[in-house]
């Protein structure tokens, strides 16, 4: 994709200062501006890289002053950072801008596709199943029996939908995610061995959601696992049966939450959280990375540590456990002169 300086200002409501016809067919850094590239300039720490950069159009803050000259053309905006934001959006709808469903699809005759859609080679689409407007389906997709993806949706390539799942809108799941496979269900027999306990709910998940490569999402044994709008989970998650997580809460990568529990929302909980069955999570609740959370924990908390607690605590705690060898040896200094008293 090809752009010219003044449709890119037009796009992004700038000011062209330089050649407005020059084009540009990719983005890169400042550092690293070539010939035919966009760039930007947000932090001052990176301006003395405008004057000597190779990139064809470069995004300035309006009140941007040039000590000397500068040969890229210049597109002067309210706020440098956020045009770049804006432009990789648009780069990135236009990029993936598909429609079309490929010959090479397999399509029960009973699910229902809605229009503008893109639906990839390989991709097997059971009965009953209703896709929506301007949803991309990209290769190697399986989406089961009576689910349901909604408009805007993008499924990348090899995500595994199983039966009777819901998938709202504008939707963004990233290769290999699994949803709806069985919880973690068997009941121990006397012989020792378990029984599995059958998983008959599914997981809905709602609008504006986010889910990484490789995460996982089991369906509720009874009712559903339910992932609210605008939730972000990273990659390699595992979310286990009957779980909520609530809206806008974001959940960084390897971490794992066990049954039943309920996460509310805002909540920000880093890598490696592991969250036990069964608690609930307070809103806007923080969990600093590789905490093992093993109790409630309230509303507006910041917890760590494994398992995890208040964090201004663990942090006190923390500067007598790296010195608890040298507490212990002045207690048995102490100990030795009072029995040398004694």
């Amino acid at each position: 994709m090809i752009y010219k300086a003044k449709d890119i200002a037009q796009i992004l409501n700038g000011s062209v200062e330089g050649d407005e016809n020059i084009s540009v067919h990719k983005l890169s850094k400042i550092e690293e501006g070539e010939s035919g590239s966009l760039s930007f300039l947000s932090n001052p720490k990176y301006t003395s890289f405008i004057y000597d950069s190779n990139a064809s159009i470069i995004l300035v803050d309006e009140g941007f002053t040039a000590e000397r000259d500068v040969k890229p053309t210049l597109i002067r905006v309210k706020n440098a950072y956020d045009a770049f934001a804006q432009l990789l959006d648009f780069y990135n709808q236009n990029k993936a801008n598909k429609t079309g469903v490929s010959k090479n699809a397999s399509i029960a005759d009973s699910a229902k596709i809605g229009k503008n859609t893109y639906i990839a080679d390989q991709v097997v689409i059971g009965e009953n199943v209703v896709i929506g407007d301007n949803a991309k389906i990209y290769p190697q997709t399986y989406i089961g029996d009576n689910s349901t993806v909604g408009s805007d949706t993008t499924l990348f390539a090899g995500v595994k939908i199983y039966t009777d799942i819901v998938i709202g809108s504008n939707c963004v799941i990233h290769s290999g995610a699994v949803i709806g496979a069985d919880g973690f269900g068997f009941a121990p027999q006397d012989d020792k061995n378990y029984r599995k306990i059958a998983q008959i709910g599914n997981v809905i998940i709602e609008d504006n959601v986010e889910i990484g490569a490789n995460t996982t999402i089991d369906r509720a044994t009874l009712g559903s696992t339910i992932i609210r709008n605008g939730a972000k989970l990273d990659n390699l998650i595992q979310i286990a049966h009957n779980v909520e997580i609530g809206e806008n809460t974001v959940i960084a990568a390897q971490s794992g939450i066990a049954g039943s529990t309920k996460v509310g929302k805002n909540c920000l909980i880093a890598a490696q959280v592991g969250i036990i069955g069964h608690i609930k999570i307070g809103d806007n609740a923080k969990i600093a990375a590789q905490s093992g959370v093993s109790a409630s924990v309230q509303e507006d908390s910041i917890v760590f540590g494994s398992p995890a607690f208040n964090a201004r605590e663990y942090r006190r705690s923390y500067v007598h456990f790296r010195n608890l060898q040298k507490i212990v040896n002045r207690i048995d200094n102490l100990e030795k002169k009072l029995k040398g008293n004694s």
